[in-house]
């Protein structure tokens, strides 16, 4: 799991079927050297600017509602930070 930032939102005018219903968020990682963004699927309504636990793997499709190719899922909104995030 990944502590991260939701930076920004992904606007598709397409989906493959399976995709629909599910808000695609770009996520910036707080934790770790690697700070390279990725997209992450959220069902929980988290926006902009919020600390967000992101799950990846094959757990993933336990947090879904229907299977879909994706592997990074938000499964939390961040209410406190811990310090030096």
């Amino acid at each position: 799991m990944v502590i991260g930032k939701v930076i920004n939102r992904v606007i598709s005018t397409r989906k493959y079927d399976t995709l629909q219903g599910y808000k695609l968020l770009v996520i910036e990682p707080y934790n770790g050297e690697n700070k390279e963004w990725f997209v992450a699927a959220d069902t929980i309504g988290a926006g902009e600017g919020e600390l967000v636990l992101v799950s990846f793997g094959s757990a993933v499709q336990h947090a879904l509602h229907q299977h879909a190719p994706i592997d990074a899922v938000v499964v939390g909104i961040v209410d406190q930070a811990p310090d030096g995030l």
